[in-house]
């Protein structure tokens, strides 16, 4: 799907709520309805969101520089967030205020036709936004409810005017319903109680929202389908005859919607040229990349078995993790669970020297490059030791 759907999705969002919301504060102002007067807000606060979205989404795709050399990918994260904010002490502070008042001094409806006309008119633009956007978040979660597909989406812009359609169509459900019970049956205090209602959804979307966009901010893994991925085609590079002994452990994280960090600790038989190690990470780096093109940067360290299993244990010692966001094998997760239950007994340990691989390629410690200057025959094994070329097969 390209990148310019969600911007769609929120361009569509946004006309249809502005001009909603100029119906509703007509409609408002002329038969004081309190519930017609929620409803206007929350299409105002609709309007600022999509327009906050749009924002987001194009400084998101600003290019890397000096400052912020992975680029600004979570830029739509924060103004994401920015929206729930604003949904939650505009949307919601508002309409509860307003409806409380409402049902304290009950005033009647003057006009309740024009209410009934703005609703419906209301009801038939939101529901063409609600119907293209949740179609599309259909399409990209199949087979999935809308609390746990919204759980998995990292895309920001999408589920946010999902969430925002759905609360608006029940939002004018509920002002429908004020408005006929005043009008019908004399409940004044039912057009200010709708309003309330209005209100409390409008908070509970808000709480929903920002606890997803939290944990976008603070950085979340690929799903267990690409990362499963991910291991299986560096796993093509591993055994007897290949370059690679073991996979240590593949760790992922979203920039954005479509960008992805990588980071993977193997361990390289021993003996390996460099020129073999640059080849193996190219590989890599080209099968992962045609396969998940939104893995734009990926960093391969070449670390072996005994100094990742230190790093991992003075890791979980200080800051405990759970061994299955990490991508490890069964013996590294089974020393990290160890290593935790045993924090206080764990022991300091020298840091292992590794190589680090930059998106285009691998590059040498320092030292290595040093010594490989003064001594053009030697290399560097997978452990990160100085040997000398070898024309034999790794083992």
């Amino acid at each position: 799907m390209a990148k310019s759907d969600s911007t769609t999705f929120v361009l569509i969002a946004l006309g249809a709520n502005l001009g909603i919301a100029v119906a509703k504060f007509t409609a408002a102002m002329w038969t004081n309805s309190s519930a017609m007067l929620s409803e206007a807000i929350h299409s105002l606060v609709d309007t600022s969101n999509q327009g906050l979205l749009y924002i987001g989404i194009k400084r998101s795709r600003r290019t890397a520089d000096a400052a912020h050399p992975f680029g600004y990918s979570k830029e739509l994260y924060f103004w994401g967030f920015v929206v729930a904010v604003l949904l939650f002490s505009m949307g919601a502070g508002v309409s509860i205020y307003e409806g409380v008042h409402k049902v304290m001094a009950p005033t009647p409806i003057s006009d309740p036709f024009v209410n009934y006309i703005v609703i419906a008119i209301a009801m038939s633009l939101e529901g063409y936004s609600t119907y293209r956007a949740v179609r599309e978040f259909n399409v990209r979660h199949k087979g999935k409810g809308l609390v746990q597909a919204v759980r998995q989406s990292k895309d920001v812009a999408l589920f946010t005017v999902v969430l925002e359609d759905i609360a608006a169509m029940f939002g004018l459900t509920f002002a429908l319903l004020g408005v006929l019970a005043a009008h019908h049956w004399g409940l004044h205090w039912a057009d200010g109680l709708a309003s309330i209602a209005i209100g409390l959804l409008l908070a509970m979307v808000a709480v929903f929202m920002s606890i997803e966009i939290r944990s976008l901010i603070i950085g979340e893994a690929v799903s267990r389908d690409v990362q499963a991925g991910l291991r299986q085609i560096i796993d093509g590079e591993v055994g007897e005859g290949k370059p690679i002994r073991a996979i240590n452990e593949i760790r992922t994280m979203h920039l954005g919607p479509n960008d992805v960090l990588l980071a993977a600790s193997v361990d390289f038989f021993d003996g390996l040229a460099s020129e073999t190690v640059e080849a193996t990470t190219a590989r890599l780096e080209r099968a992962i990349q045609t396969r998940y093109p939104l893995v734009r940067r990926l960093f391969l360290e070449a670390q072996s078995t005994a100094a990742h299993r230190e790093a991992l244990e003075r890791e979980a010692a200080e800051h405990p993790v759970d061994p299955s966001s990490l991508g490890l094998n069964r013996d590294a997760a089974h020393i990290v669970k160890n290593a935790a239950n045993n924090s206080d007994d764990a022991m300091p340990s020298n840091a292992a020297v590794a190589t680090n691989k930059s998106a285009t390629g691998t590059t040498l410690s320092a030292r290595d490059k040093q010594s490989a200057a003064a001594d053009p025959s030697q290399t560097v094994s997978g452990k990160g030791r100085k040997t000398k070329k070898s024309r034999r097969r790794p083992r």
